[in-house]
């Protein structure tokens, strides 16, 4: 006898929990062949909202964690990827219309910018920050700090690398994040968070919107709780009236690239969304 399949349901994830939008819409997310594949969640400026709250309850959790402990939870992250490989795979495949081949070997480099990432979270400071010299009796040190929550506005022409590379180094260093993702690859964003849930990530720092990143933007670049934003995806918005929004509330800004090259691995991705802390201590005269 045949049975039914269950199609997977592609929700957005919020605080640790995968709600359906709050406006009750979906869009269609086709195959490179123009297949019906699924039904993705059309996040709304509530959702936005909703998220970026999220963010902030678990900002000081996260970056209150050990350097070491954040390495060792995005490693983590890295172990259940490739666990889950093969399903990373056939999802890449259908939506991109590549080999299964290519598909894979793309599923490869998403895990591998995570561990080149986990690898930096107990390092980074040691190069971004220094011991200053100073004309006195007294210990100069500038330390990097998380910048808060981060929207980001992923990759729109890339499945599961591009997402990746714009999402992980923004958590290094302590910061919670809103990412919106690809609004025509959104499966792998969906199914990453699945990954995220079960690898020690707390709840609430990372959120996950799939939709119109046209519709989203607007509202995180003008939000008065968010602290940065990454535009690296965001080349086919009005990225500079996104920009503006931005400035009103002092965020500090990330402008798109574009090619292939775009979001790849840097230490310059981690430290773009952090403070320099400075501190003065007296030395001992005697």
């Amino acid at each position: 006898m045949s049975r039914l399949a269950v199609p997977k349901t592609y929700k957005l994830y919020i605080g640790g929990a995968f709600p359906r939008s709050e406006s009750g819409r979906t869009y269609e997310v086709v195959a490179a062949d123009g297949r019906f594949l699924a039904n993705a969640a059309k996040a709304s400026r509530k959702d936005a909202r909703d998220a970026v709250v999220a963010a902030r309850g678990a900002v000081a959790g996260w970056a209150g964690a050990t350097a070491y402990n954040r390495g060792q939870v995005l490693y983590r992250i890295a172990e259940v990827l490739e666990g889950r490989r093969a399903q990373f795979a056939a999802e890449i495949e259908e939506v991109e219309g590549v080999s299964r081949a290519v598909a894979a070997a793309q599923v490869d480099e998403a895990i591998d910018r995570w561990v080149w990432y986990a690898g930096w979270a107990d390092k980074f400071a040691q190069v971004a920050g220094n011991a200053n010299p100073v004309a006195g009796p007294y210990f100069n040190i500038s330390v990097p700090e998380p910048s808060g929550v981060i929207a980001v506005i992923a990759p729109q022409d890339s499945s599961l690398v591009g997402f990746v590379s714009a999402l992980a180094p923004a958590l290094v260093a302590g910061n919670s994040v809103v990412i919106v993702a690809s609004e025509r690859f959104p499966l792998s964003s969906i199914s990453l968070a699945e990954v995220l849930a079960t690898s020690d990530v707390p709840k609430g720092v990372v959120n996950v919107l799939t939709g119109s990143p046209a519709e989203i933007a607007p509202w995180l670049a003008s939000h008065a709780d968010v602290n940065a934003i990454d535009l690296v995806g965001a080349g086919g918005l009005d990225w500079v009236s996104l920009e503006i929004d931005a400035a009103d509330t002092l965020k500090r800004v990330l402008r798109p690239e574009n090619g292939p090259d775009a979001a790849a691995p840097a230490l310059g991705r981690i430290t773009a969304f952090t403070e320099t802390k400075t501190v003065w201590h007296t030395k001992s005269l005697r």
